[in-house]
């Protein structure tokens, strides 16, 4: 590796990023600059740091990695991506929650659900959910980008997931959310780019498109004896319907994240900050081929990695990564690309990893500023900023700590853990504010707490992949798992606890005294 033109490359990726952040910093004056950008956000800005944000590293090493272990079937989540993440996120959550939290003078998602429902409990109980829940899936995020460092340049992981904590605390915390957005559409930009090459060359390396998948299509046969128990039948197939494998695909992997999406408080917020409808028409389209690209093609050359690992070393890439899926695009990337490429495709994860870190760092440190101190101290201004960059500092602390300890094969898991969490707890009531003048405090309390402690509950007690590892059910109950009947330990939380929130929420409503009409006038002004 040419060390010095590495270095050089980093450093002036960094430079700009910095610079970038300096600018957000310059241009924040007030509560309102830092957390929602001044709502003056260009359309572009907007859109390609919602998908920057959206895709990180998780994403691509992550989510890429159990592509090469789960096959092309993962590409169903590219389709909820757009379809979900994208279209319908701008055009029916998007144009009401930017008027909404304009009328409502709201600077956070919390703050939006809590406005609306004139409850400073939603407000600091949201702000809670999102302070102990988003560490995991930052985290899991922070170890991505580390994974790649540690392999590509031959660092120890801890030193690598150190340097990265602290480049990207240079900008989130003075920045604000101004600095972030900058950043994150120069980062979005270098990913879109990186990926384009990666599927490029890959395809180039492989012979072709239909070359490609036919010996992907040709290895079934490959399938580890174990999986196949499982219902895994091909890299090109969907496994084996009601099966394990077909459940933690569809329900964990493509439901768990591509519902999640819409109720992400990160992502929400970017909804906020462009000052008419008009920006979010123009950002659909930007962000809608940008996913595409971003997860299309991760999820493309993670099975077909598989093709790569074989021709070469004669093993599928889970046999090559000694079990760790986490490992399968690092390993692919160095081993499969010229040095040229492994240079630029390290700039498109510390892009990916730092524009969603950032997001995830100010969203948790807004949370505890805005949503949780504001809200219970009544105290608003300068102080709550302090305590906002405090709250940064302490949840880079906890993921950065996170980081170390998890083990691996936790990226894909972990994104989908609180990616579920946040469309059971959040989801309903959020919908609800945006749609339903008959929704009332109660009922979006009711719908919180329902969706939120059925989600931890089914962690703990009855989803297999976290309750047998975690052994709260085995130390409280003297069992595993609660129900052990298929297919109720494979089935995610978002397919119980979603739905039980809904109709907690619609439910409540029903039977309680509606909202105030002019505090309902007020949340809708402007809206047809």
């Amino acid at each position: 590796m040419n060390l010095l033109l590495f270095n050089v490359i980093i450093l002036i990726y960094l430079l700009v990023t910095l610079y970038l952040g300096y600018r957000g910093w310059k241009g924040t004056k007030d509560t309102e600059g830092y957390l929602v950008a001044g709502r003056k956000a260009h359309p572009y800005i907007m859109a390609m740091s919602y998908g920057a944000t959206f895709i990180s590293t998780s994403a691509i090493v992550g989510f890429g990695g159990n592509a090469g272990l789960f096959g092309m079937g993962l590409l169903w989540l590219t389709f909820f991506n757009i379809f979900v993440g994208i279209f319908i996120a701008f055009v029916f959550y998007g144009k009401r929650t930017r008027k909404i939290g304009h009328n409502l003078n709201a600077m956070t998602f919390p703050e939006l659900l809590g406005k609306r429902f004139d409850s400073r409990f939603v407000q600091y109980f949201s702000g809670v959910v999102i302070f102990l829940g988003m560490p995991l899936y930052a985290a899991v995020v922070l170890i991505g980008a580390a994974r790649f460092m540690e392999t590509t340049l031959a660092i120890d992981f801890h030193v690598a997931l150190l340097i990265y904590s602290v480049i990207i605390a240079a900008y989130v915390i003075w920045g604000g959310l101004r600095g972030v957005m900058y950043t994150d559409a120069f980062q979005g930009t270098i990913m879109f780019f990186g990926m384009a090459f990666l599927l490029f060359m890959t395809y180039a390396h492989l012979g072709g498109i239909t070359v490609a998948h036919q010996a992907l299509t040709n290895m079934a046969h490959l399938v580890p004896e174990n999986l196949a128990l499982m219902g895994h039948t091909g890299w090109t197939e969907m496994p084996t319907l009601g099966s394990t494998w077909w459940w933690t695909l569809v329900s964990t992997i493509v439901l768990g994240v591509g519902i999640g999406v819409l109720a992400m408080p990160q992502l929400a917020v970017r909804f906020m900050t462009v000052k008419s409808s008009r920006e979010l028409h123009r950002g659909t389209l930007i962000g809608g081929v940008f996913i595409l690209f971003m997860t299309g093609v991760a999820f493309t050359v993670g099975a077909l990695s598989n093709v790569f690992f074989f021709n070469t070393q004669g093993d599928i890439a889970i046999t090559v990564a000694k079990g760790n899926a986490d490992s399968i695009i690092p390993i692919y990337i160095n081993a499969a690309m010229p040095e040229w490429f492994v240079y630029l495709f390290m700039l498109t994860l510390l892009a990916a990893a730092m524009s969603t870190s950032s997001s995830q760092f100010h969203t948790q440190g807004s949370a505890i500023g805005r949503d949780i101190y504001e809200t219970i101290s009544h105290k608003k201004g300068g102080s709550s900023i302090m305590v906002t960059r405090a709250g940064i500092i302490v949840a880079m602390v906890i993921a950065v700590t996170l980081g170390y300890i998890l083990p691996d094969n936790i990226i894909a898991r972990g994104t989908a853990i609180f990616f579920g969490l946040c469309a059971s707890a959040f989801l309903p009531m959020y919908t609800a504010a945006l749609y339903w003048k008959g929704a009332t405090k109660a009922g979006a309390i009711a719908g919180l707490l329902t969706g939120t402690f059925v989600t931890i509950f089914w962690y703990l007690f009855v989803h297999k992949a976290e309750a047998v590892p975690l052994g709260i059910s085995k130390m409280l109950l003297g069992r595993d798992l609660l129900i052990t009947q298929m297919p109720w330990p494979v089935v995610d939380p978002i397919l119980v606890a979603l739905p039980l929130a809904m109709l907690a929420t619609i439910a409540v409503s029903l039977i309680t005294k509606r909202m105030d009409k002019k505090h309902l006038d007020e949340c809708f002004k402007g809206m047809r």
